[in-house]
């Protein structure tokens, strides 16, 4: 799997974190096809934020396709039944906690990207491209993002 995670992960800017880092450490992932980090360390100005445990998640997890399809074509190039796709997700979860004095519930993030068959051969500039663009946005609007996961609009 070429992805790595790193350690420490620079954080994006956001409301009330000043220059976040997250030190963490590898973790068994669920399957074979997946890496998966728990959060130990927090750097920064991170008031309020908690670490990872057992019963308060903080954890990234990369998952690669176990077994990677291709397209199934005959013998003209035209393609047999529909369309198939490589799925790569990006799964995070972070202890929250809703209620006063209540125990952290996970709060669960989700990144998936369907790869159709045979764009990674034929066209990887625009597979590069759309990734590019997609997290360019989280970048750039990270914060707002925060600021509508906290304030709802």
């Amino acid at each position: 799997m070429t992805m790595t995670i790193p350690s420490p992960i620079t954080g994006a800017a956001q409301t009330s974190l000043t220059s976040p880092t997250y030190t963490n450490v590898t973790m068994p992932a669920p399957t074979s096809a997946g890496k998966q980090v728990g959060v130990t360390a927090l750097g920064g100005t991170q008031t309020g934020v908690r670490t990872s445990s057992a019963s308060d998640p903080f954890w990234l997890n990369w998952v690669v396709p176990a077994v990677l399809k291709a397209q199934r074509l005959d013998s003209n190039g035209n393609l047999i039944g529909s369309q198939q796709y490589n799925t790569y997700r990006l799964l995070g979860s972070k202890g929250v906690i809703c209620i006063s004095g209540g125990a952290a519930v996970p709060m669960r993030l989700r990144f998936e990207a369907d790869v159709p068959c045979g764009a990674d051969v034929n066209d990887p500039a625009n597979v590069r491209a759309i990734l590019s663009a997609f997290i360019g946005l989280l970048w750039a609007q990270a914060a707002g993002v925060g600021d509508t996961l906290v304030s709802g609009i």
